[in-house]
């Protein structure tokens, strides 16, 4: 019998478990380094405060110092990284486990040191003049890491001196970080208590969230709102832990703006590689391609003889028709999309089975499994995971093909140096969200009736409307938020507030009620690594979109600029890589713009084919 669910993926090429002596010999050999790195920095540290004024001969040992630091730090961070996706990978899995715990919390001290000892490097390469920044760049074994280091440098109006970088450095693992750490903790031990059959069980989060991507409405309401129930017995912790994350945000804003006022989407934007004209051309273009979107929800709602879908049916899969699929066992989804992959290149679609072959991908079913999904990497061998909830969906044929896009975007950039595979969080979205779409469009043109093609369609507007409209709400709910906690603490009933405020605001009438605990079950906001993990989604999604519209215009020659784009992601901008790959200027509604004139074609044949079916 073939199995529905998704495999169990194997770890073991990094560590055998959390308490593998391979890890006491990294961790043995990152402490060498730290300690090298710690002793060169006695020579680097005094001389920062007067850099301007150094002799020839100190000028020359600080940046020879600066260079060596630099290399050891590169050395240093995969022993660092490689325990600590681990750790990260079981407890996504196992989210109870005892000794990944520890190893997590172990791993913890190891990165405040780590980053500590990283601040005088740091100081230096945003202090410096762009004389000394061109001989610390000589070294050939430096030259790579220029984009990163111009790019770090717009920044260093924001610096701190060195001990109050230290200091925050030291503060924000047990403080700042550990309110992100509470929300994912909370999140995996969660139980909600659903409905199967007669008879009432309970289930964890992410087992409860797949069930809002059943067909019976009566199962999809329940589930949301026993999630929903689950997450108000702890709204006091939520609203606790959003206003410490926004509170320091905005604390460290202040601090920083003692030479030109820092907001708080200067980081976001700064970190997605765009500029805020950019944000603003793409909020601007969303905006007004409301209706647009609107329309996509309220026909989805007619397919299912509703005038409006609820907050439950936002996760809906299409209705089930005569003679379109419903179940896909992994085996059948994992064909379809390496299938698609292969229609751009054949090594695409080898690179998805061979993930599959590799047990790289984790899709199976738990209690302790915790919500969403996820692609990741680990630092010393360079192999990339996937993770997910795969329960037979089309919608998680959809989540496969996003996740195996970043996976895509990993293995590409594999053989570049440490600095150049590091890329924004707007350019990440782009791989993942251009395998959705070669994905649906594939299923599309093999539909046999119109009834397999509106199923595979509907996942189309499913992402219209959670880019389009839900992203934009989760936007709007985060500045909202900001702007509001600048005065004070919020009190729950205001967060309560901010949320139905924002989804009226983009949903407007196409949606029977708001979603008002989506600030307590949404993880992105308790992302404390990163603020407003939300448009970048947008950006990837139409950005995606805009290369995928190319894709016959530039025929043979698509997939070596395709990859050579993904290459560049972490050492371009967001703005000269569509400048170079696609001759466009992201700062300008007119791009933005293009692509949504595409997608409101797509929204139409949807239409259509709820007219011919229903």
């Amino acid at each position: 019998m073939t199995q529905l669910a998704g495999p169990e993926w194997d770890l073991s090429t990094e560590y055998t478990s959390p308490e593998d002596d391979e890890i006491e010999r990294d961790l043995a050999k990152l402490t060498d380094l730290l300690n090298q790195i710690e002793s060169k920095n006695k020579v680097l540290a005094p001389c920062l405060s007067s850099l301007d004024s150094l002799d020839e001969k100190t000028r020359s040992k600080v940046v020879n110092t600066a260079q060596e630091i630099y290399k050891l730090s590169d050395h240093a961070s995969q022993y660092l990284a490689n325990p600590t996706t681990f750790a990260s990978c079981i407890l996504s899995v196992h989210s109870d486990n005892e000794e990944a715990k520890v190893l997590q919390g172990k791993l913890t001290n190891y990165r405040v040191r780590f980053t500590s000892l990283r601040h005088p490097l740091s100081q230096f390469l945003e202090l410096a003049d762009e004389s000394m920044i061109n001989d610390f760049l000589g070294d050939p074994g430096i030259a790579p890491a220029a984009w990163s280091v111009r790019h770090a440098r717009l920044r260093k109006h924001e610096l701190l001196d060195l001990s109050q970088e230290s200091l925050v450095t030291g503060l924000v693992q047990n403080g700042f970080h550990a309110w992100g750490r509470l929300y994912t903790e909370l999140s995996g031990k969660l139980r909600c208590k659903v409905m199967d059959g007669n008879e009432q069980k309970e289930v964890g989060i992410a087992e409860a969230a797949s069930l809002m991507m059943s067909h019976r409405d009566r199962i999809r309401e329940d589930a949301w709102s026993a999630i929903n129930t689950a997450w108000t017995e702890h709204e006091d912790t939520c609203a606790a832990a959003l206003n410490a994350l926004a509170g320091w945000r905005l604390e460290m804003c202040e601090r920083r703006s003692t030479k030109q006022e820092v907001h708080f989407l200067d980081a976001p934007a700064h970190a997605s590689h765009i500029e805020k004209d950019t944000l603003r051309a793409l909020m601007q273009v969303a905006a007004e391609a409301r209706p647009i979107s609107q329309r996509a929800a309220k026909t989805m709602a007619r397919a299912y003889s509703k005038s409006k879908f609820g907050p439950w049916d936002t996760r809906a899969p299409a209705p089930e028709l005569p003679g379109a699929n419903s179940e896909f066992p992994f085996e059948v989804g994992l064909n379809i999309v390496a299938d698609a992959y292969g229609e751009v290149d054949s090594s695409m679609g080898s690179f998805v089975r061979m993930m599959a072959t590799n047990r790289w991908i984790e899709g199976t079913i738990g209690a302790r499994k915790r919500p969403g999904a996820y692609c990741t990497s680990f630092q010393k061998s360079k192999s990339p995971r996937v993770y997910m909830t795969y329960s037979g969906s089309m919608s998680d044929i959809t989540v496969l093909a996003h996740e195996l896009g970043h996976a895509f975007h990993h293995w590409v950039m594999k053989d570049l140096p440490n600095s150049q595979r590091s890329y924004g969080m707007s350019l990440a979205e782009t791989a993942s969200t251009f395998g959705e779409t070669l994905v649906r469009d594939a299923l599309v043109e093999q539909a046999k009736s119109p009834q397999q093609a509106l199923t595979v369609v509907w996942e189309e507007m499913s992402a219209i409307v959670g880019f389009l409209l839900n992203i934009p709400t989760r936007f709007e709910f985060e500045k909202k938020l900001y702007e509001a906690r600048a005065s004070r603490p919020l009190l729950v009933n205001e967060l309560r507030d901010l949320m139905p405020n924002a989804w009226c605001e983009w949903y407007g009438d196409s949606l029977s009620q708001p979603d008002d605990g989506f600030w307590m079950s949404k993880l992105h906001f308790y992302i404390s690594g990163i603020s407003f993990y939300n448009f970048p989604y947008l950006f990837g999604y139409l950005f995606s979109q805009s290369i995928y519209q190319r894709r016959n215009e530039m025929g043979d020659s698509f997939f070596e600029r395709y990859t050579g784009l993904l290459c560049d992601t972490g050492r371009m901008s967001a703005e000269s890589l569509a400048s170079r790959y696609l001759a466009g200027d992201l700062t300008q509604t007119s791009f933005w713009q293009h692509t949504v004139d595409q997608l409101e074609q797509r929204v139409n044949h949807f239409e259509r084919l709820c007219d011919e079916i229903f």
